[in-house]
């Protein structure tokens, strides 16, 4: 799969390093601000069920 949008990314090395770059940073900034706060309900991870 990172071979294929290697191939389809446009212009030289320096450009297809630039371009990644971007990518992963557009990437994790919508995993961050949308995807894991819409997750964050659902997944019970700070919720304790141990009682006295």
């Amino acid at each position: 799969m990172y071979g294929f949008i290697w191939r389809r990314l446009p212009g030289g090395v320096a450009l297809k390093l630039g371009a990644t770059l971007v990518l992963l940073g557009v990437l994790t900034a919508l995993l961050w601000y949308v995807v894991f706060p819409w997750a964050e309900p659902l997944v019970p991870l700070d919720r304790v069920t141990v009682g006295p």
